[in-house]
């Protein structure tokens, strides 16, 4: 009796670690890149629990170049102005909404939830200024990314030989930001892909720079990509309704730049004023 209650009780045991995996693994995908208890580290590192939503959501942070970046997607359901923001059932222009990662609750505490564009952007306009000029969605103290913010932060990225995987040959990827996906993307949740340097290639390898871009998808209607896709909102309008957006995917190397629906629902990261 007591060997079966020993069985079962094992079984029950390795079923929740397999359930949970991911979302542990991805606690831990920060250490390939420096820790560092500062607000202000001398060099590139993560910042532990450097701000809090006013949902009580907190979040780490890493210091990459002049630019301090959150190592985590938004998870909020409010702005800091108390605010809320409602859960959506279908695509919107105009009205704010949020959105579960491939249409599930649980999927929030890894990936976040996926935003449409007025819910990023709240009652701000586009900013393509290199300073940021768009708070939003995000805390106080903090600002939406614009196009050119998200320009620093890859081609600082770039510039750094520890974080550009040396296997990538720049002519395939003429169209985008080259070989740092690998650095930026995290150590699990990705689709596996065979080519080198892709981010699903040996993702033991990924997230050197501590910036842990989980594959949250996005929704258009309905959702998709999850594991595949990390798709990220800038502040800066593209051509009418569509804004710039950076996209990060298991099968490439490259971190690349499209303008997208604004009604769509993508992730966001905040970075620091």
């Amino acid at each position: 009796m007591k060997r079966r209650i020993f069985a079962i009780m094992s079984m029950v045991f390795a079923i929740v670690l397999v359930m949970s995996s991911c979302k542990k693994e991805n606690v831990t995908t920060k250490e390939n890149a420096t820790t560092q208890n500062s607000n202000d580290p001398s060099g590139d590192g993560m910042i532990e629990n450097a701000v809090t939503d006013i949902d009580g959501n907190t979040y780490d942070a890493v210091k990459l170049g002049n630019q301090v970046w959150m190592a985590e997607n938004l998870r909020t359901t409010k702005y800091a102005d108390g605010t809320s923001i409602s859960l959506g059932s279908s695509r919107s222009y105009d009205i704010p909404y949020r959105y579960y990662p491939d249409n599930n609750s649980s999927n929030v505490s890894i990936y976040g939830y996926l935003y449409n564009l007025p819910a990023v952007i709240g009652n701000s306009t586009n900013s393509s200024a290199n300073s940021g000029g768009v708070q939003g969605i995000c805390p106080n103290g903090w600002h939406v990314p614009s196009d050119a913010e998200w320009k620093q932060l890859t081609q600082y990225v770039k510039s750094q030989e520890e974080y550009v995987c040396a296997e990538c040959s720049g002519e395939d990827n003429v169209w985008m930001t080259d070989c740092i996906a690998k650095a930026m993307a995290s150590t699990t949740c990705w689709n596996n892909y065979e080519e080198t340097c892709a981010v699903g290639n040996d993702l033991s390898g990924n997230n050197a720079t501590g910036f842990n871009a989980v594959p949250a998808g996005y929704y258009d209607g309905d959702c998709h990509f999850l594991g595949y896709g990390a798709y990220f909102w800038t502040a800066t309008q593209f051509v009418n309704n569509d804004y710039y957006c950076r996209i990060l995917t298991c099968g490439d190397a490259g971190v690349s730049s499209y303008g997208k629906a604004k009604c769509q629902g993508y992730s966001v990261r905040c970075v620091r004023n």
